[in-house]
């Protein structure tokens, strides 16, 4: 697929996610858009990342997401090195609405 199609494509899900609303709304959309098992992997990625915030352990996160260690190294070195700042950006506003 050439360059320009596959950014189209990855614009139509940007503006298909700031189009949502509310949690229902977001809900409809991850059941129509992902598989049950990629809403888990992803559900589970951003619980590592908040975990990693608290500074809980590998050992102790696997255990109680159910993750493995290489997925939760991978959220880690986003967190610490070469991610964009998303998980950064979304935990720190979830913790300033709470």
């Amino acid at each position: 697929m050439p360059q320009d199609a596959e950014s189209e494509h990855t614009e139509l899900l940007i503006e298909a996610l700031l189009s949502l609303k509310t949690r229902e709304e977001c809900a409809k959309l991850l059941t129509d858009l992902c598989t049950p098992r990629e809403i888990k992997d992803l559900s589970q990625r951003i619980t590592v990342a908040q975990m990693l915030r608290e500074r809980i352990t590998y050992n102790e996160i696997a255990q109680r997401v159910g993750t493995s260690t290489a997925t939760i190294c991978r959220v880690n070195r986003c967190l610490q090195y070469d991610g964009t700042g998303g998980y950064e950006l979304v935990l720190s506003r979830i913790e300033a609405s709470e």
